[in-house]
């Protein structure tokens, strides 16, 4: 098949789950709480209708070609880092560094990606923007927690823009025999990581008894994370057909993203719960804010990046 029957035969398959489970969670309201609220089933009820709409808007992103894909991702990680930032303490003097990140870094960064300047790219943000941002927010005169201030913007700008701009850098990797078929590897990084996500919520309930770290993350238990990961695991070793992978490599490189998208969760729930807060947002009903839904891919994407890069790129 070439890239848009594959593309059409993966969405396809991907809407006919999402109608199978909207249906499910319909039947399940209409039997269980007609007129009542129930927390468990209008939460997946919830989920599902925002999975409809995120799936929808990457579908019409590779649609519109590699522009669509990094202007979706470009606006992903705006989004993020205002949440970010927005629940973090800044002061009067990290003003300076905070347009420099939104206005500057951030929109070079996605340049960057559409001319496919792999060199620039790879350091503009871990490199040069890590010594600009603390520069701009020293010029500002405020010493106060100036260290605190600075390593937040820092951090902000790294798992907001630097991580998630690797999964539009998909597109420039040239694998021989797989040219121009990089959309294929978003879909199958999205859809692994964000179905382990799905796969926890669901083992977790199903089974979950033991908490991982109730002082991190209380919803996570070991059966959901253990049935989460495996599960994903699966579904990329089935998805191999889209991928440069055999189907060992598909499993192998599922399951390293599914533990990274995992841990990203987790060290982002640690950062909300030093904040005092359950979510980052309000954005996505049943998500909360964009970056609860894309906290597991931030973590994940660079690793995937780099493993294909490495492995597959000559």
């Amino acid at each position: 098949m070439n890239l848009s029957e594959t593309l059409v035969a993966v969405f396809g398959g991907v809407f006919a789950v999402l109608a199978a489970a909207s249906l499910v969670g319909a039947v399940l309201k209409f039997r269980l709480a007609p007129a009542r609220p129930h927390a468990v089933i209008d939460n997946l009820n919830a989920r599902l209708k925002a999975w409809w709409v995120m799936i929808g808007l990457i579908a019409l992103a590779i649609w519109a070609g590699d522009g669509g894909v990094i202007g979706l991702f470009a606006f992903i990680s705006f989004q993020c880092l205002r949440e970010f930032v927005s629940l973090t303490h800044t002061r009067r003097g990290d003003h300076r560094a905070l347009l420099w990140s939104f206005f500057v870094l951030l929109p070079l960064q996605y340049y960057l990606i559409a001319i496919g300047w792999y060199g620039l790219f790879s350091i503009l943000i871990p490199v040069y923007g890590f010594l600009l941002l603390p520069i701009s927010a020293a010029l500002g005169s405020d010493t106060t927690r100036f260290l605190e201030r600075a390593a937040k913007v820092q951090w902000g700008l790294m798992i907001c823009v630097y991580c998630l701009s690797h999964v539009p850098a998909l597109l420039t990797l040239q694998i021989p025999g797989y040219e121009g078929k990089g959309a294929l590897l978003i879909v199958f990084l999205v859809l692994v990581v964000q179905s382990s996500d799905v796969f926890q919520y669901v083992w977790g309930k199903l089974c979950g008894r033991h908490k991982l770290n109730p002082a991190v993350s209380p919803s996570k238990t070991v059966e959901g994370l253990l049935g989460g990961v495996a599960s994903s695991t699966a579904v990329g070793a089935a998805m191999w057909w889209i991928t440069p992978f055999s189907p060992l490599q598909a499993a192998a490189v599922a399951l390293v993203v599914n533990v990274l998208g995992f841990f990203g969760g987790f060290v982002l729930s640690a950062i909300k719960r030093d904040r005092g807060v359950k979510d980052w947002g309000s954005l996505i009903e049943g998500h909360g804010g964009m970056l609860d839904r894309v906290d597991s891919i931030s973590f994940s994407a660079p690793v995937f990046f780099h493993i294909v890069r490495y492995w597959w790129v000559p």
